[in-house]
């Protein structure tokens, strides 16, 4: 990885490369889509929120990210970032990475999915109200709560803490 870095107000930073790689990957896990006319996870602003989200978890963010550089250096011979950018190639890279990494994927999938739904084009897509839930919270429709009755009826599996 490279010597030039993004950096916020704390001084923690993400390397050129890193932000490639994050920025690469964010958008393949959402893409735009011209249909609702609803922009990628890598656009400017949502990206920005991604790496600022990121950053509070800045260590394992950055292992992550070297597990993917890893990956792709098995299957492609380069880093994440620097991929050519064919879907196939680095869908399969990805993918890849999804299998042998988990628990990382699925943290940069999560941070992903946080920062995207926090956006108002996103939530106004959505037909809600671009607006924290709390305090004012949303209204859910009520469903079928007899569907837990078979959870709330089976005997206790689990040992009682003292």
């Amino acid at each position: 990885m490279g010597d030039q870095h993004s950096t916020d107000a704390a001084g923690e930073s993400f390397t050129a490369e890193e932000t490639q790689a994050l920025k690469t990957l964010v958008e393949m896990i959402i893409p735009a889509s011209q249909e609702y006319g609803l922009p990628s996870a890598g656009d400017t602003a949502i990206f920005t929120d991604i790496l600022a989200t990121a950053r509070s978890q800045q260590v394992e963010v950055s292992t992550a990210l070297s597990a993917l550089d890893e990956v792709s250096q098995d299957c492609q011979d380069g880093d994440f970032g620097a991929l050519p950018l064919d879907q196939d190639v680095l869908a399969g890279v990805a993918e890849t990475f999804r299998q042998r990494h988990p628990a990382e994927a699925g943290l940069l999938a999560a941070i992903t999915a946080q920062c995207y739904y926090r956006d108002d084009r996103v939530m106004r897509a959505l037909d809600m109200e671009a607006r924290p839930p709390h305090p004012l919270g949303y209204t859910l429709n009520q469903g079928d709560w007899s569907l837990l009755d078979p959870v709330r009826d089976r005997p206790e599996f689990f040992r009682k803490t003292p």
